[in-house]
Formats: C-alpha cells, sequence, structure tokens
C-alpha cells in the first residue's frame, strides 16, 4: 500500500522490525538556538538569573531528554545510549545560546531522534527557566547535522 516505514499495508501505524539489521556504531549530532533579548544573554553569562545555574540545568536536561526518547516519540525504538553529549555556548551574535547535542549507540538503529530530542529539550528547559525574565525568546533551527553508521553511512550536513 505504501513505501512508509512506518506504516503497515493496512495503514496502521507500527515500530519498524530493525532485528535483522546488523549491530554497527552510531552517532548523531543535531543543533538549535535559542535567541532572547542581549540583557538575558548577559544576566545568564554574570549569574543573574532567578532560577540559578541555568546552562547547566539544560544541558542536563538535554541528556535526559535523549534518554527518554522512546517514550517521547512513538515509534522510536528504547536505544542502549552510549554516550549524550550536549553544549550550550552564549552567542552574542543571535544574541543567545547555540545548542549542540551528539549521542551515540552501538546498535541497530541511529539516534538522530535522541540527538534531536536532547537539543529540544535542553532549550525548552532553557526557556522555563529564563521565561520570568525574557517572554520575546524564541526557539529555533532544530536540525540534525550528522550522523554515522548505518545501512546508509555517513551523512554531513
Amino acid at each position: 500500500m505504501t513505501d512508509l516505514t512506518h506504516i503497515d499495508d493496512n495503514g496502521r501505524a507500527r515500530m519498524v522490525d530493525v532485528s535483522a539489521k546488523p549491530v554497527t556504531n552510531r552517532i548523531a549530532r543535531a543543533s538549535g538556538h535559542l535567541i532572547c533579548q542581549a540583557e538575558t544573554l548577559t544576566a545568564v553569562s554574570e549569574g543573574r538569573t532567578p532560577k540559578g545555574a541555568v546552562l547547566s540545568t539544560a544541558e542536563l536536561a538535554g541528556i535526559m531528554g535523549a534518554k527518554r526518547t522512546a517514550e517521547l516519540v512513538p515509534l522510536c525504538h528504547p536505544l542502549p545510549l552510549s554516550n549524550v553529549v550536549v553544549a550550550i555556548e552564549a552567542d552574542p551574535r543571535l544574541p543567545g545560546f547555540s545548542i549542540v547535542a551528539e549521542v551515540g549507540t552501538s546498535g541497530q538503529t541511529g539516534v538522530e531522534m535522541e540527538a534531536l530530542t536532547a537539543v529540544s529539550i535542553a532549550a525548552l528547559t532553557l526557556f522555563d527557566m529564563l521565561k520570568a525574565i525574557d517572554r520575546s525568546m524564541e526557539i529555533g533551527a532544530i536540525r540534525v547535522d550528522a550522523k554515522t553508521g548505518g545501512a546508509t553511512g555517513d551523512w554531513i550536513r
């Protein structure tokens, strides 16, 4: 009926069977940003925010998000992640924060969704922690930048 991998012949949603795929080392990198007022960026860099350690809390939230991707995205496989790194950097050119996540596993399916989830949850946490001082913030440009491993091989944006 369709070439869509997550739809069966009867049009029902399904999780793709990856049991026949070989286990390979897989890494995905995703990025995004949160744009804010210059004053908000300054408040974070000077440690003057009402909710405390904004960047480290958002980085930790991103790691937790990657680990829970299968609970949040209905047809994602639960994966044993071997590595999750989330880095948030102040970027005065935006002004705001750039967010990068890298996720790794040895498995039968990729970790792009986990990397995207890590960036998304980190951005949402930044927004939550800063909304008391800046309601005009904007989350954007969330995308996969690179992936390695699997049948399709390596890909870089």
